[in-house]
């Protein structure tokens, strides 16, 4: 059984519990048949769930609750502070949640001089279906704020093919360039698709 199936039966059994249903059950098979693929359950709202027959407020919540709990589940543990050596670091860290995501989040990494991770990962825009708006203040004001020796930027493409855009380049530009200014390095921008990601320095994009 791969990841994906395995998450999905892990889910399954999530939700029957939430709503005190068997995981085969109509209730939870008619969440899948409305939800047939994991990034469209993880974004269903509450008004979506409701439609569903036999669903009411109470559970709708309870369901929703669940598949935030799926989310953190599915993200990396660790024990020790979590260290940045190499790209595929950070897309292990944000794949997990992002790959599922309908909208453009651009996430921060913030990084200390041991390239430890600094707090847990910030989301500092959530765009429309295909952009993020984000600009080089919001970055460093919070690096300044966590004493970051450097940071490590990431969004993603809900379309599932993390190849950069114009704007996507024209922007990790900007952020390397205000990085020197305020001396706080940009290591790199990682674009996330559907379990591929693009590391833009290894691209000789910045």
């Amino acid at each position: 059984m791969n990841h994906a199936n395995e998450l999905i039966t892990t889910i399954k059994s999530l939700l029957g519990d939430a709503i005190a249903e068997k995981s085969g059950s109509y209730i939870v098979d008619e969440i899948f048949e409305r939800f047939p693929t994991v990034q469209e359950l993880m974004n269903a709202t509450e008004y979506e769930l409701l439609s569903i027959k036999g669903i009411g407020k109470v559970r709708a919540k309870r369901l929703i609750a669940t598949l935030q709990l799926a989310r953190r589940l599915s993200r990396p543990t660790c024990t020790e502070p979590e260290v940045i050596r190499r790209p595929q670091d950070a897309a292990d860290l944000l794949m997990p949640e992002m790959r599922y995501l309908q909208q453009e989040h651009f996430v921060v990494l913030f990084l200390n001089t041991k390239n430890h991770l600094i707090g847990r990962p910030e989301t500092l825009s959530i765009g429309s279906l295909n952009a993020a708006i984000v600009t080089p203040h919001m970055v460093f004001r919070l690096a300044v704020k966590r004493s970051s020796a450097s940071v490590l930027v990431c969004h993603n493409h809900p379309s599932g093919d993390p190849t950069p855009s114009p704007e996507d380049i024209q922007i990790t530009k900007r952020l390397v360039d205000s990085g020197h200014i305020v001396g706080i390095e940009v290591l790199d921008h990682l674009v996330l698709g559907d379990g591929r990601y693009v590391s833009m320095k290894e691209q000789g994009l910045m």
